[in-house]
């Protein structure tokens, strides 16, 4: 391609190429991610896959050689790209650990419930995935559990939170969560919102706000 009479190198279409098969991947993933989340690991077959998707099993083969590549790329990608909205989301804030908590619980609630519905599901119960998946959700849950313990810990460390434990309210509160997708489902608008906000009042009594 030339601007000005100068080749700049870049073909217009490969871009758009590479914007077209990732869009079909994240797709993939998605379904995938579902798929896993309402059946198990081991009940779901590239089969399966393809035929949500509408496509042929060999279609998936262009890009996944295998069930077990697939599972671990929907765990990766999914649970990576969740954390790193949450953790995005917490760098712009500022205030107290309450509001900052608070603002955090009801971001991950609305994603949950727009976003991941199904997928929310294969981070639960790792114990039912293979050893390589096992240690890729483990380490996203970590990571995604540090979010939620540091502000806990500041509240309490300041004055502002009490708790009988950290653990216990971390449990709790990520229990009640992974939940909402099956609470909330079908809700949108205002009220979606409104139960959104109605479990993020319930969660923050957890670590001893009082009730609105």
């Amino acid at each position: 391609m030339t601007t000005s009479g100068v080749d700049t190198g870049v073909d217009p279409s490969r871009g758009r190429v590479a914007r077209k098969r990732d869009r079909r991947v994240r797709e993939i993933l998605a379904v995938a991610a579902e798929l896993f989340g309402e059946r198990g690991y081991d009940a779901v077959s590239l089969e399966d896959v393809a035929e949500r998707l509408d496509v042929t099993k060999g279609s998936l083969y262009y890009y996944f050689s295998s069930k077990e590549q697939l599972g671990t790329a929907a765990i990766e990608t999914l649970g990576s790209e969740w954390t790193d909205r949450l953790a995005a989301l917490l760098g712009t804030l500022s205030g107290s650990a309450s509001s900052r908590l608070r603002s955090l619980i009801s971001e991950h609630v609305t994603v949950a419930v727009r976003d991941y519905p199904a997928a929310l599901q294969l981070f639960l119960v790792p114990q039912r995935w293979p050893e390589s998946q096992r240690r890729a959700i483990t380490t996203l849950r970590a990571r995604h559990d540090g979010l939620f313990r540091g502000l806990i810990e500041e509240g309490v460390t300041s004055g502002e939170f009490r708790v009988t434990s950290v653990p216990t309210a971390l449990r709790c509160m990520h229990a009640s969560m992974s939940q909402s997708p099956v609470w909330f489902a079908g809700l949108r608008g205002r009220r979606l919102a409104d139960a959104v906000d109605e479990l993020t009042d319930t969660l923050m009594m957890l670590v001893g706000e009082s009730a609105p």
